[in-house]
């Protein structure tokens, strides 16, 4: 049986790449496929050859910061690679839980003071809006809908043990919170209109193609407002670290995004005007 000294240096051996892959083999078929892009892109993001176990709680607080817009995509991928590094760490495989480096952005407290710049408006595109008022419009729908669930949940009188009716309540102030959100949003934002005449030109609403040009990948993402991006639908905020590479760069431009791995570079292959 190998000492722990030797488990420690064999754990230091071990590469972001394969702790990956082991972590993959360890969760359902079912959510492999949800789970694997998000994995992979913090992978990629330090490198697949780095050390687990190099990896410091500065460096993940970076990486956290680097892809916490608020937005629900951007918390999703927080949250896979924070089970992710918690696999890790009830592995042995990186010494401290640095899982607790990542944060994700929540909603404001009422009662905070930074509730004033709530006034602040939220920049969002044409199609962004009309998709929040869609969405809006069905979770308003929905309303009746749950009222009727924990009316006939509450027929059961032993609410201590009534699992369907506590169901029913989450369900509820979970869809009056996402309701008041979305008023919120479109109450504050401010529609920019996608200039065509921009001498092609990268701004918002734009759908760009690039090409990884460390791997000859071509990606297409579409530059919009931070409340409507959604990475898994190549949405990306026009404040994120690519967003802002690629505003107001033209077709042939190169664009370095600065990982702690190497400095990502992509080149400008086309950009379609909406």
């Amino acid at each position: 049986m190998p000492s722990k000294h030797q488990q420690k240096a064999s754990s230091e051996e071990i590469g972001l790449e394969e702790v990956a892959n082991r972590y993959l083999e360890s969760i359902s078929n079912e959510k492999v496929s949800e789970v694997q892009q998000e994995i992979f892109k913090f992978i990629r993001w330090f490198g697949g050859n780095r050390k687990i176990n190099t990896l410091t709680g500065r460096e993940i607080a970076n990486y956290s910061e680097q892809f916490s817009s608020g937005s629900i995509s951007s918390n999703q991928h927080l949250n896979e690679v924070k089970l992710f590094l918690i696999y890790a760490y009830k592995n042995s495989l990186i010494q401290s839980n640095l899982a607790v480096h990542i944060r994700t952005k929540k909603k404001i407290p009422k009662n905070s003071p930074v509730v004033a710049n709530l006034d602040e408006p939220i920049i969002m595109t044409v199609q962004g809006y009309e998709e929040l008022q869609s969405k809006l419009t069905s979770l308003k729908e929905q309303r009746p809908k749950i009222v009727e669930e924990i009316r006939k949940a509450a027929l059961d009188k032993d609410f201590r043990e009534n699992a369907p009716l506590q169901a029913a309540r989450e369900k509820q102030a979970h869809i009056e919170g996402q309701i008041k959100d979305i008023e919120n949003t479109l109450k504050r934002a401010k529609i920019i209109q996608t200039d065509t005449n921009q001498d092609y030109r990268v701004s918002l609403g734009d759908k760009v193609t690039l090409e990884d040009l460390s791997t000859g990948e071509k990606i297409t993402y579409t530059i919009v407002g931070s409340k409507e991006a959604d990475i898994k639908q190549g949405k990306i905020s026009i404040v994120s670290p690519m967003g802002q590479a690629m505003y107001n760069q033209e077709i042939g431009a190169i664009l370095k995004v600065n990982a702690p791995s190497t400095a990502l570079s992509y080149k400008i292959l086309k950009i379609t005007k909406n």
